[in-house]
Order: C-alpha cells, then sequence, then structure tokens
C-alpha cells in the first residue's frame, strides 16, 4: 500500500437535491448549527485521520468549493483540483482524468469518497483492513440499511402476499466509500473505450470481482448518513451533527 490520497468526488449537479442545488454546490451544502458546507467535514475527517493530501474532482459550480478550501492550508492539509473531462463521464471517468492529468498515481493508494456522503467511520481501521487484506479494491459497507419506500411481494396474478414499509436491508449495502490501489487505473483507463461513462461503483467494482482481483468489503457500524436528496437533507438534524461530529472541531484540529 502507497501513501494514501483522499479522492472526493464533488463535481455532480446533484439532481436529487434540487432546487437546493441550483444555487449550491452539493458538497458545499450547510449542514449542522454551524452551518458549515458538508465537504468541511469529509476534508476534517480525512485530516483527522492523517490523510492530508487530496485530490478533489470538480465540475459543477466548482468555483464555490475552490474559493472556500483554496489549497486547504487552512485546514492543515494540501488540495489539487481536477476539472472534469467532458469526454470521460460517470464517476469513474473523472478518476480516470485525474489519473490521465497526473494528479493520481499508479503508486498511490486512494481512499475515494462520495461527496454527498456524511459518516464518523474511522478510516484508520479502514485502511488497515484494506492493507491486511494485500486487496485492489476495499468498499465500505453497512448492515440494517432501511429503504425509504414500502416493498411487495406479489402473486403471479398481482395480489400482494406481503407488504412492509421502509424495510432494512439484510445485506450490507455500499456507502460510497472505497479504497483502490492505484496500480489498477491504467486497467481502469482502457476500460474508458468500451463504454461512454463509466461509473465506479457500478462497473469498475464489479469489473474487478469478475477479473479474479483482491475486492474486499469492510463492514462498519458507525454513523453515516447519504445527503444526496432533498428529503434526505431535510430530515438530517443539526443538533444531531454538531454531537456526533464536535471531535472533528476541537481546538486541536
Amino acid at each position: 500500500m502507497g501513501e494514501v490520497k483522499g479522492v472526493i468526488l464533488c463535481g455532480g449537479p446533484g439532481k436529487r437535491l434540487r432546487p437546493i442545488t441550483y444555487y449550491f454546490q452539493k458538497a458545499m451544502i450547510p449542514i449542522g448549527k454551524m452551518q458549515k458546507p458538508l465537504l468541511e467535514y469529509i476534508v476534517r475527517l480525512l485530516r483527522f485521520y492523517s490523510i492530508r493530501n487530496m485530490a478533489f474532482l470538480v465540475n459543477y459550480k466548482a468555483e464555490q468549493i475552490v474559493n472556500y478550501f483554496d489549497d486547504g492550508s487552512r485546514f492543515d492539509v494540501n488540495i489539487t483540483y481536477v476539472y472534469d473531462d467532458p469526454q470521460l463521464k460517470g464517476t469513474a471517468g473523472s478518476i480516470v482524468n485525474a489519473y490521465r492529468k497526473k494528479v493520481l498515481g499508479a503508486d498511490e493508494t486512494l481512499l475515494i469518497y462520495y461527496g454527498d456522503i456524511l459518516t464518523n467511520m474511522n478510516l484508520r481501521d479502514f485502511m488497515s483492513f484494506h492493507k491486511e487484506k494485500d486487496a485492489v479494491a476495499t468498499i465500505a459497507l453497512a448492515s440494517g440499511f432501511a429503504v425509504r419506500v414500502g416493498v411487495a411481494e406479489l402473486e403471479e396474478d398481482g395480489r400482494i402476499r406481503s407488504f412492509q414499509e421502509k424495510p432494512r436491508i439484510e445485506k450490507p449495502v455500499s456507502i460510497a466509500i472505497a479504497a483502490l490501489e492505484g496500480k489498477v487505473l491504467d486497467e481502469i483507463d482502457r476500460m474508458t473505450s468500451r463504454k461512454r461513462e463509466l461509473d465506479f461503483m457500478g462497473d469498475v467494482i464489479p469489473y474487478l470481482i469478475d477479473s479474479g482481483r483482491s475486492v474486499y468489503g469492510y463492514v462498519t457500524d458507525a454513523f453515516w448518513y447519504d445527503v444526496g436528496s432533498t428529503e434526505a437533507y431535510e430530515k438530517l438534524d443539526p443538533g444531531f451533527v454538531d454531537k456526533t461530529f464536535s471531535f472533528l472541531f476541537s481546538s486541536s484540529q
């Protein structure tokens, strides 16, 4: 495992958060009583676990991010910005673009973090697990995820056999955080020639699994929350955020 670099995907238009994202980049929406940007919580979490080198993969309303974080020195981190290439679509396309621009290297270990996820997961334990397994990729997973809609089981004629409102899924679900060894970036780059839009979780991870690479799942019971929809954002309690993440704003940070 090489040096760990944080790779934050924060370029999307945030369509599920409209109309808020007509005015804000989705990673810059204010949360908690302090009304600090969601992205600041991500930066502070990485910094808390000694990940100081970060690449922000930006596009939509990137100026809001650059103006707020600048080079990262205010947060005792080093931030490099990579603007998306319109020819490389999807989250994996953004990663390949950063690789082609030599911001991400084959000798690095990447902590890939989606910019609309809020969590207090122990990143040191996560990266240690990745290293111990000698994995090419490790996906952070959580169990007990509650679906936000009702789920029905149907008979063949359409009669409802059972119905459960907002059931909990037994299988672990992805919380949109992953560790990736840079040595596979060249392979991912080649994948872009076969598919116009390449998704990291949807295309790259299944490809690595199917090709027999060592892909592991790290199950966490930490708090995590997808802030990426208007409904979810409205339900995020500011007091809970302040209490849960107070460790990121201590005087020593």
